[in-house]
Order: structure tokens, then sequence, then C-alpha cells
């Protein structure tokens, strides 16, 4: 089988030749740039800066070389612009506050100021005050809120949609651009056109806008979908309207060269709880992603990807109704989720795209054999009868011990042969 076949036939729940691998296809789903490195200098590739594809988590690029060693059956397609507002064609070489040398977009300075912290500006326009920072210490970048006085009497949906709008012909071209770029290779492609995320919180503060108003804090937002559901429908029903028309450009730009569209990464789960109930699931968020995931099942042949954090059991029914082909990242360190609770009750109707290995406490903290045996029991647990795509639990993070990690690769090496 082809990279590509491989992927296809887990999603369509039939078992490949064998397990399907992903690292660097989405934002939730890559290794961290310091990590990148040191997995470079372990196998003797070729040594050069890191690019760093998507700052807010400082994920580096896995450049060919190093996906065919992991044994990587995915590519990305991202957007022209990150989710700062800042072009990502454009780079220039950086050191990171930890001494590494990465390529990163030119609107990026890692410089520290006098606490040691770095602050990124939307756009990289500095006249404006930071939407970003990454503190001292810190290996990624947090949002910085920038909420003013919400006047309920005075709110505009509008104001919560200002960073969503019609792509323009210039990024519709780019995608088009990349997605046959990403085609060539033979690997299935996982696009992230964005402009779906409903609700998801790294979008809330709006970190691409130089003055944003509306809902912008993290709290605020959370209580309105409680406090203001009127307002947070709206705007729901408006980023999907602007979203079906773009995915309708998009598909006639692109059309089956994309295997799978990565929509949205809204956490429904905690580590121990969920954000909310599934009812107030099926009222607040359940029509639109419906609407959204019906269009693309009616009118293209991709798969639709959802993301969400932690134990979301009780949600995922739900998750199920909206009609996602692929779940990720399948936190298995949560409460109740257990895989094989998991792959028995939902194994047949969604793919588990993650679940390969625990980031919170295996990767980081256990040996190396012991890292060995957890992937050969999630793969042979998550993988029976097809619909699985090996990942971590979400991204690799900086300070995994990079042996660990080789041990995960090397078992992933000897299961595929």
């Amino acid at each position: 089988m082809t990279s590509k076949q491989r992927v296809q036939s887990a999603l369509a729940h039939r078992m490949p030749d064998c397990v399907p691998v992903d690292f660097g296809a989405t934002s939730v789903t890559g290794i961290h740039c310091k990590v990148v490195e040191a997995l470079r200098q372990h196998y003797g590739l070729d040594p050069h800066p890191v690019r760093v594809i998507e700052p807010f988590q400082m994920l580096g690029e896995i450049e060919s070389d190093l996906q065919e060693i992991i044994g990587i059956d995915c590519v990305p397609v991202f957007g022209r612009k990150d989710m700062f507002d800042i072009d990502e064609t454009q780079l220039h070489e950086q050191i990171t506050p930890w001494g590494q040398k990465v390529m990163i977009a030119s609107g990026i300075d890692l410089t520290t100021d006098g606490q040691g912290d770095v602050h990124i500006y939307a756009g990289g326009d500095r006249s404006y005050p930071p939407s970003a920072v990454m503190p001292s210490g810190c290996y990624f970048i947090n949002a910085t809120e920038r909420q003013e006085y919400v006047n309920d009497e005075e709110i505009d949906p509008a104001d919560n949609l200002e960073e969503f709008g019609p792509l323009s012909d210039e990024d519709l071209q780019y995608y088009k651009k990349t997605v046959e770029q990403a085609a060539v290779t033979g690997k299935a492609v996982v696009a992230s056109f964005g402009g779906t995320a409903l609700g998801d919180i790294a979008f809330v503060p709006g970190m691409g806008l130089k003055d944003p108003k509306g809902i912008r804090n993290v709290a605020e937002w959370y209580m309105s979908t409680a406090m203001r559901r009127d307002y947070v429908q709206t705007v729901f029903e408006k980023q999907t309207d602007i979203a079906l028309a773009n995915y309708q450009r998009l598909w006639d730009a692109v059309g089956e060269k994309v295997d799978v569209v990565f929509t949205c990464g809204t956490d429904f789960g905690t580590q121990d709880s969920q954000f909310c109930s599934l009812d107030t699931f099926r009222e607040l968020w359940l029509p639109h992603y419906k609407r959204m995931n019906d269009w693309i099942h009616q009118h293209t042949t991709w798969k639709v990807f959802k993301h969400t954090c932690g134990a979301i059991l009780p949600i995922l029914p739900g998750l199920v109704d909206a009609g996602f082909d692929i779940i990720n990242p399948v936190q298995i360190n949560a409460k109740d989720m257990d895989p094989r609770v998991l792959k028995k009750e939902f194994g047949s109707q969604v793919t588990f795209w993650g679940g390969g290995i625990d980031t919170q406490r295996i990767l980081p903290n256990a040996t190396p054999e012991e890292v060995r045996s957890h992937v050969l029991q999630e793969c042979e647990i998550l993988g029976a009868d097809g619909g699985f795509v090996f990942n971590a639990v979400h991204n690799i993070q900086a300070n995994a011990p990079v042996r660990n990690v080789v041990a995960m690769i090397e078992t992933l090496r000897e299961l595929r042969g």
C-alpha cells in the first residue's frame, strides 16, 4: 500500500497493511522544534536550523528525511498566515530563549525583554500592544488577553467574527499550490483551512487582531456559553455561513487531492470531567457542526477531523451524531478514557487519530522498554479492524527525553516491518 492508501483504508475501517502514522500533519499532532532537532541529531541527519511551522506551540517541521525514518504517512497543508496573522512564507533565523537556532516567520522576534519574556505582536505590528507572550522558562506561547469591558446592552456578535471572512484570491491560490505539492508525495493530505473553530479558546483572545473587540477573555467566553447563548449561537451560525462558502471555493480548487480536513479544535474535556453537558453540546454546538459536516460529506470526498482533549466519553455520542469522522487526540490518560472501552463502543463509528502513546506520564517519565510495551499495547487495542492512525496524545513536548521518542519510533518501525 502507498501511504495515502494506508490512511484511506484505516479511515474506511478496513485493516491496512500496517498501522498508519502521523506526526506533523496538524497543529495538534506535531513535535516541538527542540525534539525535532534532537531527533535529527540522533539519526545523523543534515544539521540545519529547524523551521518552526506553528509558532504558538513552537512545533518543528518534520522534513522528508525524518518522515522516512519515522514512517509518516501524512503531510500537512497550512495557511499562508499563522494565528498571529503573520506571513509564514517569509522566514528568518532566530535563537530561541533555550538557545536553539530556528527558522521562524519574519514577523516574530524571539529576543527576550528584561524579564526573559518574548512578546508576539498581531501582524508583527509593534505599534499595538502584544497579543501573546512566551514567558521566561517556557517553551511555547500564551495568549495575552486584551478584554475590554463587556456591556451586554452593546455587545455585537460581529465583534467576535472580525477574524473570520471570505477567503482572498491570494489565499485560495496559496492553498491550491500547497495542496498540489503535498499530493505528489503520495501521502495522505491533511488540510487545515481554518475559520471553522467554533469557540476554540485558543482563538477566542484574537491573537491575530491588533485591537480585538467582543468577548475575548477565556473565562468570560465560557460563562457566555451559559449566560449569552443567543449571542454565541449567532456567532456560530454566521461563522458556519462563512465557512461553507469558503469550503465550496476550496473544493472547487483542490477537490479530491485533500483526504482530511481539520475543522475544529474546541476542547470539551478536562482531565477529569467535561466543559459542558451532552445536552448543552447538543443545543449549542451540534447543529452547527452537523450542518458543516453534512455539507462536507454531501459535496466532497473529505473526512472530517475533530480535536478535543480530555475526558470526553460522555460527549462522544454527540460528536458521532454531529458527523465527525475522526477524533483526536484520544486522551487515554483522562478519566474514563480507557482505550478498550473507546474501541468497543465507538471504534466502528469514528477513527481514533492518536492515543498511541501517553505524553503526560509515559513518554516523559517511563523507561524506553516501558515506552515500547505501551506503544505495542495501544496499537493492538486501537488498531484492531482499522479505524486508527498512530499519533501521540497531543503534541510531543519539549521536555520529552529523546531516548523515549526514539523508543516510540523504533517500536513503530518494528511493528511496520
